[in-house]
């Protein structure tokens, strides 16, 4: 049996900014609508899908997704979250805010989307990369 993660829902207020954001953030175009959503698709062929016809009412679970970012694209993404302004840490607690962290020898920084989501880029996956 051969599994792998397909797509998922992610909870939001307004689809289209939600999308338009994750997707200028990571260097991507949202796809093509698909019934009621609107589809960011990353490089692994995994959709992140944003529901257009139900909008979340009200505080929406702060959910985390991380990203396995190449050094050109974290560059870029870095980058981006400068220019927005937007506050990133060094940890998932918010404890080392305005840093980025070096775990595993790679780099890696949190954010918020406008959700209140928590992202991740990452260079190198935790524990590393596995020795050939």
């Amino acid at each position: 049996m051969s599994i792998h993660f397909n797509h998922t829902i992610v909870a939001c207020h307004d689809a289209t900014a939600s999308a338009r954001f994750w997707a200028d953030m990571l260097g991507l175009e949202i796809g093509a609508q698909y019934g009621p959503f609107l589809p960011v698709t990353v490089d692994n062929g995994v959709t992140f899908d944003f529901a257009l016809d139900s909008p979340v009412v009200g505080e929406i679970p702060t959910m985390h997704y991380a990203f396995l970012v190449s050094e050109e694209d974290f560059d870029a993404g870095f980058a981006r979250i400068q220019e927005l302004g937007l506050r990133y840490w060094a940890d998932p607690h918010g404890q080392h805010e305005g840093e980025i962290n070096h775990n595993d020898g790679g780099r890696g920084v949190y954010f918020r989307d406008p959700n209140g989501h928590a992202l991740e880029f990452l260079t190198v996956p935790y524990g590393g990369w596995p020795e050939s």
